[in-house]
C-alpha cells in the first residue's frame, strides 16, 4: 500500500515554487500501487490532483484533498525495424531526460522538444510542441486507468483527438483517467526539422554544417536557455499563455494597424499569432509587481521571484489578458492549469 501523508507542502512539487499544502499526499510508483489507491477510502472521499513535474500548474490556494505524485518510471524498447523503433515509457519519467536518452540512441523525432519541463505523461495531455514538432507527430498510443472503474484502456492517436496544446484529457475526459505509459514511434533515419525559429542560425553559431539529432537538440537547448529562466533559479512554468489562433480576416485587419505583427499560417482561413509579441508590445515585458512579474527576456513567461503567491500570479495573468483584449481584440488563454 502506498504511504499517504497528511498536510504536506507542495512547494517542492511545482516549478513556480508556490507555497501551498495538500491535505493528503501520496507518491505512486507503479500501476499496482495506483490500482490499490483507487480502491481506498482516501481516494473515494476526496477531490484529487495529479502532479507530474509540476511544471504546468499554478497553485492559488491549499489543496483540500488528495494529491497524487506520479513516479511511474521505465523505458522499454518494444519493437524495432530497420527504420524505426517503438518505445514504451512510464508516465512519471522526466520528459527532457527521455529526450536525451533518445538522442543518445540516435532515435529521432523529439529532439526539437528538448528542455521542455514536465513528465512524459503530461506530454500527450498537452500535445506539447516546439520548433515545428508536436507530440502527435511521434505518438503511437498510451495506456490510462479510469479512476472510477479501474479499467485499463488504450488510446491511439485518433482517440486522443490532439489539437493545439489540446487532447481529450484536457476536455471531455478531464480528471477521468490516470495516464500510466506512453508509446512513441521514433525514426532511425529522421528528417530533421530546422525551419522553425532560430535553429538554423544557432547551428551556424555552433559551426555545425551537417547536423545530427544531437546537434539539433543542443541548438534547441541553447535557444531555450537564452530565453527562458531556469525554474531552479526563478519560479516559473514556462509559457503561461497559448499562442492565439485567429481568423485570417481578423489578422489582416490587425496587420493594417500593426504592420510588424508576426504570424504563422495554420491553414487558408486561420493564423497563429505569437502571444509573447502581443504581451511585449502591450508593455508587460520585464514588469515586476512585488514578488512576481513578467520575465525580462520572454514576455510569455510569468515568474515568482521568491515568495510570490499563486493568487497574485493569477491576478497578473488576468490583467495581461484584459489589456491584450482591449488593445488587439484577441482573447489570450492560459496554457497552465490554475488550481
Amino acid at each position: 500500500m502506498p504511504n499517504i501523508l497528511k498536510n504536506t507542502s507542495l512547494k517542492a512539487y511545482n516549478t513556480f515554487g508556490i507555497e501551498a499544502s495538500a491535505k493528503l499526499f501520496v507518491e505512486i510508483n507503479s500501476t499496482n500501487e495506483l490500482l490499490y489507491l483507487l480502491g481506498s477510502d482516501e481516494f473515494k472521499e476526496n477531490e484529487t490532483l495529479i502532479l507530474g513535474g509540476g511544471s504546468n500548474v499554478l497553485l492559488t490556494q491549499n489543496f483540500d484533498g488528495l494529491v497524487l505524485k506520479n513516479n511511474i518510471k521505465g523505458i522499454e524498447l518494444i519493437e524495432e525495424t530497420e527504420d524505426e523503433v517503438l518505445i514504451r515509457v512510464g508516465s512519471g519519467e522526466v520528459w527532457h531526460a527521455f529526450v536525451l536518452y533518445c538522442v543518445d540512441k540516435n532515435y529521432g523525432g523529439i529532439e526539437n522538444l528538448s528542455l521542455i519541463p514536465g513528465t512524459v505523461g503530461a506530454a500527450p495531455m498537452q500535445n506539447i510542441g516546439a520548433y515545428g514538432v508536436e507530440i502527435k507527430d511521434v505518438f503511437m498510443d498510451l495506456e490510462a486507468i479510469d479512476r472510477k472503474t479501474k479499467e485499463i484502456k488504450k488510446f491511439d492517436k485518433n482517440a486522443c483527438a490532439f489539437g493545439y496544446r489540446e487532447s481529450v484529457f484536457k476536455n471531455i475526459y478531464k480528471n477521468q483517467y490516470f495516464i500510466t505509459h506512453v508509446t512513441f514511434r521514433l525514426q532511425k533515419n529522421p528528417k530533421l526539422h530546422l525551419e522553425y525559429g532560430a535553429i538554423k542560425d544557432t547551428l551556424k553559431e555552433l559551426e555545425v554544417t551537417d547536423p545530427s539529432i544531437n546537434d539539433v537538440s543542443k541548438a534547441v537547448i541553447k535557444i531555450r536557455q537564452s530565453k527562458l529562466p531556469d525554474p531552479a533559479e526563478i519560479g516559473n512554468s514556462g509559457s503561461f499563455f497559448k499562442n492565439p489562433i485567429i481568423s485570417k480576416n481578423d489578422f489582416d485587419s490587425l496587420k493594417a494597424e500593426y504592420p510588424q505583427i508576426p504570424s504563422y499560417p495554420i491553414d487558408k482561413t486561420t493564423v497563429k499569432v505569437p502571444a509573447g509579441w502581443l504581451i511585449e508590445q502591450a508593455g508587460w515585458k520585464g514588469k515586476t509587481i512585488g514578488e512576481i512579474g513578467v520575465h525580462k527576456n520572454q514576455a510569455l513567461v510569468l515568474v515568482n521571484y521568491g515568495n510570490g503567491k499563486g493568487a497574485d500570479i493569477q491576478a497578473l495573468s488576468k490583467d495581461i489578458q484584459a489589456s491584450i483584449l482591449e488593445k488587439y481584440g484577441i482573447n489570450l488563454h492560459a496554457e497552465v492549469n490554475i488550481i
